[in-house]
């Protein structure tokens, strides 16, 4: 089913922009699903839960609850309730909650997802505070708020006979509040409005929302996660490359039943042993620390060079200076060597480069599409510079979504941030519609000026002498270099004027 919403077209992740129904006049027009995954949840657990679904401002016949019962022992059987439930049952194979969360997503019957764990109580409003921002835009992520509290006392009854909200009835319990580190770092950014590359980082899986279709496209939750930590931070990760707009749910905040504390060391054992498929999984330097010579599943930058107009050892020599630099080698670098049917043209630069795995050589997909989850998309010609061209363009930059440079030769050079590209490509609008679209001079990227541009792709590479003296320059880094080469060339010059002294003898 689809909806009328359509992608956001604001500036970075300023949901500001966005015209949305006040949360005190929202009337819901569009059905819902909520998703509960669950394993051995204890039945007044899950009673309390369903109880405070069935309290919601949003008519009964406007949602569904699909409840995923992840293998547990006796099966799950849903406690009485007058909502629409059905329950969905897995195998069990380890911490299936991702899976679980998948599952649920296919067996849904309508196009927005709410997801709620099975041990959540969410006030009223809840279901209508998320799905306002989804009846608006299409490719929302709304993050809900939690606080933990102690639940002794207290049953499915009690939450259901209550006349005001749940944090009234909670008042004098003991309680933990949301993080700290969570609330200050959502005050530092304007609640998530500021040009910051890590805003994901306040994903909460215990209450989040997103519409199906954008679900799908991300690729919902990694399923590679069996044990407790990150997946729902590489959630949030992957749908704010993918171009997601992060819309923060302040109100209402939602209670987990029990407190912080129980079970808080198995939680951070079970975190630092995910610590590194986090870091395979989300490139950004909170989650990877930078290792020179490691190779990741999901590279920081993805550099396309643009080989059409440049001869083979010049497209090789450019691959190798990019890969040389040990700071910014956390990369692949993609060769797209032209479409003019030049068999013997890739099949060279596959024998040079083809075991190496940060190289990909006339690669079918493109670079949005292989590498989608990748925050910088840089594209270059195979022209010389003066060090890493990526590492210029990464400080130029900044915090713009794109920044470009026309050289002499009439090629370009970009680097582009991953959700600007997705942004652009799910509406049709250009990259400066989303954030700022810089601008950066031919003199700040270094070209090396000894190479000759626009060598046509039908001229023959050049003669190996050739390459032995644009190899000869390159390698003049000291004073004592330059002094070997000024020998070497005047050696070489003193050769070819004999030569041609003798044969016109």
């Amino acid at each position: 089913m689809e909806t009328a919403a359509k992608p956001a077209i604001v500036q970075y992740n300023d949901w500001r922009q966005v015209e949305v129904e006040p949360l005190e006049t929202f009337t819901p027009t569009l059905p819902a699903s909520v998703v509960i995954p669950s394993w051995q949840t204890p039945p007044e657990t899950l009673a309390r839960t369903l109880a405070t679904l069935e309290g919601q401002t949003c008519p009964r016949d406007l949602f569904e609850v699909v409840i995923v019962d992840d293998g547990s022992e006796p099966p799950l059987r849903p406690p009485p309730t007058p909502l629409d439930v059905k329950v969905v049952r897995q195998k069990r194979c380890g911490f299936g909650r991702s899976r679980a969360r998948n599952t649920g997503a296919r067996a849904a019957a309508h196009d927005i997802l709410l997801f709620l764990d099975s041990d959540m109580l969410v006030e009223r409003s809840w279901m209508a505070a998320h799905t306002r921002w989804h009846h608006a835009v299409s490719d929302a992520l709304t993050l809900g708020r939690r606080a933990h509290v102690a639940m002794d006392g207290i049953d499915a009854e009690t939450i259901r006979r209550r006349s005001g909200s749940l944090e009234e009835l909670f008042v004098d319990r003991p309680k933990d509040p949301p993080k700290v580190d969570v609330e200050e770092y959502l005050a530092g950014t304007g609640d998530l409005t500021a040009r910051a590359d890590d805003l994901f980082r306040v994903m909460v899986g215990a209450t989040f929302g997103i519409g199906k279709g954008f679900y799908d496209l991300v690729g919902g939750m990694d399923e590679s996660f069996v044990r407790w930590g990150f997946a729902d931070t590489e959630f949030g990760y992957r749908t704010f490359m993918h171009g997601g707009l992060l819309v923060p749910v302040r109100e209402p905040l939602g209670w987990h039943q029990g407190r912080w504390s129980e079970g808080r060391d198995a939680k951070r054992r079970s975190r630092r042993r995910n610590l590194g498929k986090a870091a395979h999984r989300i490139a950004h330097p909170r989650y990877r620390r930078r290792q020179p010579g490691r190779i990741f599943a999901v590279p920081q930058y993805v550099v396309t060079i643009d080989g059409r107009r440049s001869p083979t050892d010049r497209i090789v020599a450019a691959v190798v200076d990019i890969l040389a630099d040990r700071k910014y080698d956390d990369l692949v670098v993609r060769v797209e060597p032209g479409a003019n049917g030049d068999g013997e043209r890739v099949a060279r630069l596959r024998d040079e480069f083809g075991p190496d795995p940060r190289v990909r050589v006339a690669p079918v997909r493109s670079a949005l599409d292989e590498f989608p989850a990748s925050p910088f998309h840089v594209t270059l010609p195979a022209h010389g510079f003066r060090g890493n061209p990526v590492r210029r363009l990464r400080a130029e930059l900044g915090d713009a979504a794109t920044a470009s440079a026309a050289l002499p030769d009439g090629t370009t050079v970009s680097i582009t941030r991953a959700w600007a590209l997705h942004r652009a490509r799910r509406t049709g609008k250009s990259l400066a519609d989303f954030g700022e679209a810089r601008t950066i001079s031919a003199g700040a990227l270094k070209l090396a000026k000894r190479r000759d541009f626009a060598v046509p792709h039908e001229e023959a590479d050049r003669p190996a002498r050739w390459n032995r003296l644009r190899d000869r320059v390159l390698d003049v880094r000291s004073p004592s270099r330059a002094g070997s080469f000024v020998k070497w060339a005047a050696g070489a010059a003193w050769r070819k004027a004999t030569g041609v002294w003798r044969r016109n003898r």
